[in-house]
């Protein structure tokens, strides 16, 4: 008999770490998100009611409403995680820079938890980076594309070059072969610092990697970057091997502070130690 296996049964499971996560109603990418997450941290998804929306800046609006948000972080308060993430993109950047910051406020009145959505992740990741010339790949329609392209002006970023493919629904079924045929027709637009790929509902685990090596400059997505921050508050790595995010400075100690997201992000040649 195996000693040590009998040991570890009665002991029961290692302690876990809690994130929340509040999804929209129609996010079908859970298993992608638990990709970043390291075993000694657990995801507590949640998702917003449903509503007879297709994607758009209509339903970007309603699954970020306050109320909805604080619904949702109180229900899970009832397993206390350490940080709240809201993992949508188009629903968090629909307010623009200050709409983030009070989603992010409201959910920390709801759940006097730290709380963090997709929209200002990415802002803090592209600071991390010191990228400020974007090439956005969207499954959205123009029109909230648009919106995102004016919410990274507002942050002090350039978008050179964009491709998008006006999807209202099924996000989640476009194959990594699109992802990465639309990212190579966005850098064609000019030079750029970083590649986004936006959407929690849109694949990209495995295709970031390749990407980078293919375009030369980092490349992020929707996922990473809210997995990314969240587990950065705890003071702990996402895992994502051959990802220039997930493998850069070690994380900030939780209550340390840092940057701002919302904070312009700097250029590669004024931050020390870009590469």
């Amino acid at each position: 008999m195996d000693v040590s296996l009998d040991i570890s049964f009665l002991g029961g499971p290692r302690p876990q770490r809690g994130v929340g996560v509040v999804a929209p109603f129609d996010f079908a990418l859970d298993r992608e998100l638990w990709r970043w997450v390291p075993d000694d941290v657990s995801l507590h998804v949640t998702r917003t009611p449903f509503v007879p929306v297709e994607v758009s800046l209509d339903l970007a609006r309603l699954v970020s409403e306050h109320e909805t948000l604080g619904d949702a972080v109180r229900a899970l308060n009832a397993v206390a995680p350490e940080v709240v993430a809201y993992a949508c993109a188009s629903g968090s950047f629909v307010g623009g820079v200050a709409g983030e910051q009070a989603m992010c406020e409201a959910m920390r009145r709801a759940g006097e938890v730290a709380s963090l959505t997709t929209s200002g992740a990415l802002l803090e990741a592209l600071t991390e980076l010191g990228a400020r010339r974007i090439a956005l790949v969207t499954p959205y329609t123009v029109s909230v594309t648009q919106s995102l392209e004016e919410y990274l002006a507002e942050a002090g970023a350039e978008v050179t070059g964009r491709a998008f493919m006006g999807l209202t629904r099924h996000i989640w079924k476009v194959p990594y072969r699109d992802v990465v045929d639309m990212a190579h027709r966005a850098v064609r637009g000019g030079p750029a610092d970083a590649l986004f790929i936006s959407c929690t509902n849109l694949p990209t685990y495995d295709v970031i990697a390749r990407l980078e090596t293919e375009l030369n400059i980092p490349v992020i997505s929707a996922n990473q970057v809210t997995m990314w921050a969240a587990l950065r508050h705890l003071g702990t790595r996402a895992v994502g091997p051959r990802q220039r995010l997930v493998r850069g400075r070690l994380p900030r100690p939780p209550g340390s502070g840092g940057q701002p997201a919302h904070r312009a992000p700097v250029l590669p040649e004024e931050q020390e130690g870009w590469t």
